[in-house]
């Protein structure tokens, strides 16, 4: 059994404040335990990269938003049109929430059909496209992310992404994230940053990433 994938969501709620009501935006809590993902990614490592990191995220975008513009618009509107501090922190949730939702501690190991068909094609093989990947997110200087992503067609491209980078802004589809900022893989392999981002492919659950591509 799967963890279920959640496409591209976040949790709003009504919270009031001093002078009136804002619509707040809610950090999701992991659709599976801290420590399920073990030995691949430790239990202190989802503490930290989920109660510090992706939820500080959250606390600054809420905090950023306050009589701007973009308070009440959706995420992935304020991902699209913001620029600078409010951008980055926008970004970092919508990645982070796709990024644990991709993980599952019992995960589908191969893509459906028609996704395998378009890596085949676009790549060779899976074994390929996780080598690409493996190669740009190790040669990815400093923090970002890499992007399995796609075109509204349908075709598949690997984007290595600074920062909060994010294929959305480039008009394309982000099937799967590799996080590669120190925080989702120091405690447990310190500087060997290739080694965090080949233990997380036993943890990607390729039915997630699959009904992404389904629904682009």
């Amino acid at each position: 059994m799967t963890v279920s994938c959640f496409l591209y969501t976040l949790f709003l709620m009504m919270t009031p404040t001093e002078s009136d009501s804002a619509t707040r935006f809610m950090a999701r809590e992991l659709p599976y335990a801290y420590g399920a993902l073990a030995p691949h990614v430790s239990e202190e490592t989802m503490r930290y990269h989920h109660d510090k990191h992706y939820v500080g995220y959250v606390n600054k975008l809420n905090e950023l938003l306050l009589d701007t513009p973009f308070e009440g618009q959706p995420l992935e509107d304020i991902l699209l049109s913001a620029d600078g501090a409010l951008y980055n922190n926008a970004a970092q949730v919508w990645n982070h929430e796709l990024f644990f939702e991709q993980l599952s501690p019992q995960p589908v190991r191969t893509p459906s059909p028609e996704l395998q068909a378009a890596i085949d094609r676009d790549f060779g093989s899976l074994d390929n496209l996780k080598a690409q990947m493996n190669r740009a997110a190790a040669g990815l200087f400093g923090s970002g992310w890499v992007w399995l992503a796609s075109d509204k067609e349908g075709r598949l491209s690997i984007l290595s992404e600074p920062n909060a980078g994010n294929p959305l802004r480039k008009g394309l589809i982000p099937l799967l994230g590799l996080d590669v900022w120190e925080h989702a893989y120091y405690i447990d392999y310190r500087n060997r940053r290739a080694d965090g981002v080949a233990a997380l492919w036993n943890v990607i659950d390729w039915q997630c990433v699959s009904d992404r591509y389904a629904h682009r």
